[in-house]
């Protein structure tokens, strides 16, 4: 049965009258009859029967009419929801956000897009690359904000939003933290602690090997706090992105010679239809006034 004829018969069995359901539904008289014939036909049974002056509905038609009724009602709450979302004023998006990003770069950001779309509701989902990447692929996410040295080929496509460099994290007291800058070569013989989430790890090691830098390599985490929280304790130092040095007690001094940064950018699945939040989100991001990478000089960030 089709939504309209569904309709017709629930007039039909608000009036008891043919000519006036076929003026309240604003179609013929004919046009509705056959309609009812037809979910007649379909049901198996008569649904009214037709006395002159007295049509009324059969039991047939007063079993099933509670039913019918229902699926008008979820039709009707149906295109509400929709059209609630298509309108931006009940709609979801799932965004995906590489681990080592520093939430304080974006806060701004969200402020603003919830400010202009406050009927949006937005889950952020934490990974590293590699996994938010499946995640697109698998649509559990819309889009996702993330960086990988090698970039992002087909079925992904990327929008890059800034660039950001890579320091080297040390405590106030260290001897790199009044420096304007640190070469690669300085780090031989520091103790070094390892960001077991960093995307760049690769792309770094071999930098330290290919110059023969000796790191005293003495602890490894996914925690982020852990690890800032000992290189403020003067325990060693990490590379670290710019933007993610926000931690009491941390300094972060650019490296030079070579210098290393990486490009975030807003990953989407090329392709892929964008429903409106996406639209709404992508235009918003990349139309926002993201930090310009700072000058040379040391980063202080103490708390």
């Amino acid at each position: 049965m089709e939504l309209n004829e569904i309709r017709y018969f629930l007039a039909l069995s608000r009036v008891l009258n043919f000519t006036k359901a076929a003026e309240v539904c604003n179609v013929s008289q004919p046009a509705l009859t056959r309609a009812i014939r037809k979910m007649e036909d379909t049901l198996g049974g008569l649904l009214f029967a037709r006395e002159r002056n007295n049509t009324h509905l059969t039991e047939l038609g007063q079993l099933i009419l509670p039913h019918l009724a229902e699926i008008i009602a979820r039709a009707g709450a149906a295109e509400q929801t929709a059209a609630r979302f298509l309108k931006l004023e009940q709609a979801h998006l799932s965004v995906g956000v590489m681990c080592t990003i520093a939430p304080m770069q974006f806060v701004g950001f969200l402020g603003r897009f919830r400010a202009d779309n406050p009927g949006v509701e937005i889950t952020l989902r934490e990974a590293v690359p590699e996994k938010l990447c499946d995640m697109l692929v698998k649509g559990e996410l819309d889009v996702a904000l993330m960086a990988r040295p090698e970039g992002f080929q087909a079925p992904f496509q990327a929008t890059k939003l800034y660039s950001e460099r890579f320091v080297v994290a040390c405590s106030a007291g260290h001897r790199f933290a009044s420096r304007p800058a640190v070469l690669m070569s300085e780090l031989d013989g520091e103790f070094y602690f390892s960001r077991i989430n960093c995307e760049f790890n690769d792309t770094l090691g071999e930098m330290v090997r290919d110059q023969g830098i000796n790191l005293l390599r003495s602890y490894g985490s996914e925690r982020e706090d852990w690890i800032l929280t000992m290189v403020a304790a003067g325990l060693g130092v990490c590379f670290l992105p710019e933007y993610t040095a926000t931690f009491p007690g941390v300094i972060g001094c650019p490296v030079v010679a070579p210098s290393v940064q990486r490009e975030i950018c807003l990953v989407t699945m090329a392709g892929r239809r964008a429903s409106p939040p996406v639209k709404a989100f992508a235009g918003a991001v990349q139309h926002y006034s993201w930090p310009a990478p700072r000058g040379i000089g040391p980063v202080s960030v103490v708390g």
